[in-house]
C-alpha cells in the first residue's frame, strides 16, 4: 500500500488535488476543478490514483460524489520512515504548523476508512448488534435500527445507564447506516455520523463520516474515538478476539 502512496504522491498536479482537499474537505467533482482550473477528465483520472492509494476517500449524497482527504496512509508514511528518527522535534513543528495554518471550520467534519476482512452482512451485524458492540466498543448499542427510530449507547456493567445515542437516520442494510450522536438528554446538540460499507476486492472497505462536530477540539476527540473503535472492530472481525484492555470511549 505505501508503494502506491508514493507513486501517487509523485505528481504534482496530485499534490495539488490534495493541498485543495485540506484547504476545502468535501467537494463535489465541479467544485474541486472550480478550484484548481482543471478538467473534469484529467481530475478524475488523478483522483482515482489518490482513491487507490487510499489518499482520497468519495462518498455519495444522492447523485452527488463528495471528495475527502483520508490522512490516514500519510500518517503511516510519517511512522515508518520520519517519526522514528526525530519524533519529539518533528512532532512538535507539525503540531505549531498545523495550528499556524489550518482554517477552523465553524461545523468540522472527521472522516476514516479501514479495511476488514469480512463481509458487509459481518460489518453490519458487528455496528448494530448489541452484544458484539459491547464485545469491541465498550457499550452496547440498542435499537430496532429502522428509519427515525432511536438508538442508545449503554453501560455493559449492568447499570443500564445511557451515555449517548440518537436517532436513525437512513438504514440500509448492509451497504449504509446513517444515526445522530450526541448525549442522551431530550433537545441536546448531536451530530452526525454514516458508515459506508463497501466490498472491495475480497475485502471490505468501512468509511465513517462524523459531521456537525461542534469544533475542532470535538473533532479531534472524535478522531482518535473513531480510530480506537474501529480498530477493535476490525480485530473482532478478522481474528474474533478483541484488543487486551481497550479503553474504548464514545467519539
Amino acid at each position: 500500500m505505501q508503494d502506491a502512496v508514493f507513486r501517487a504522491l509523485a505528481d504534482p498536479t496530485r499534490r495539488r488535488l490534495l493541498d485543495r482537499l485540506h484547504e476545502e474537505n468535501g467537494p463535489t467533482l465541479g467544485r474541486l476543478c472550480a478550484g484548481l482550473g482543471m478538467s473534469r477528465q484529467a481530475a478524475s483520472q488523478h483522483l482515482a490514483v489518490l482513491e487507490e492509494a487510499g489518499l482520497v476517500t468519495v462518498v455519495r449524497r444522492g447523485r452527488e460524489r463528495l471528495h475527502y482527504l483520508n490522512p490516514v496512509p500519510l500518517h503511516e508514511v510519517q511512522e515508518r520512515w520520519i517519526d522514528k528518527f526525530e519524533r519529539p522535534r518533528l512532532r512538535a513543528l507539525a503540531e505549531l504548523k498545523r495550528r499556524a495554518e489550518d482554517a477552523v471550520s465553524d461545523r468540522p467534519t472527521y472522516v476514516y476508512v479501514t479495511y476488514i476482512e469480512s463481509t458487509p452482512g459481518k460489518v453490519w451485524e458487528a455496528l448494530t448488534d448489541a452484544e458484539l458492540t459491547a464485545a469491541y466498543w465498550g457499550h452496547a448499542n440498542v435499537s430496532d435500527w429502522r428509519p427515525e427510530s432511536r438508538w442508545e449507547h449503554r453501560r455493559t456493567d449492568g447499570s443500564g445507564v445511557v451515555d449517548a445515542g440518537g436517532t436513525v437516520l437512513e438504514a440500509d442494510p448492509p451497504r449504509r447506516l446513517v444515526l445522530t450522536f450526541g448525549p442522551p438528554e431530550e433537545g441536546a446538540e448531536a451530530s452526525t455520523v454514516a458508515f459506508d460499507i463497501e466490498p472491495y476486492g475480497a475485502i471490505v472497505r468501512v468509511t465513517v463520516t462524523h459531521t456537525d462536530l461542534p469544533d475542532e477540539e470535538q473533532r479531534d476527540v472524535a478522531a482518535k474515538g473513531w480510530t480506537a473503535v474501529l480498530a477493535n472492530l476490525k480485530t473482532l472481525l478478522e481474528t474474533g478476539h478483541v484488543l487486551p484492555e481497550a479503553p474504548w470511549e464514545m467519539p
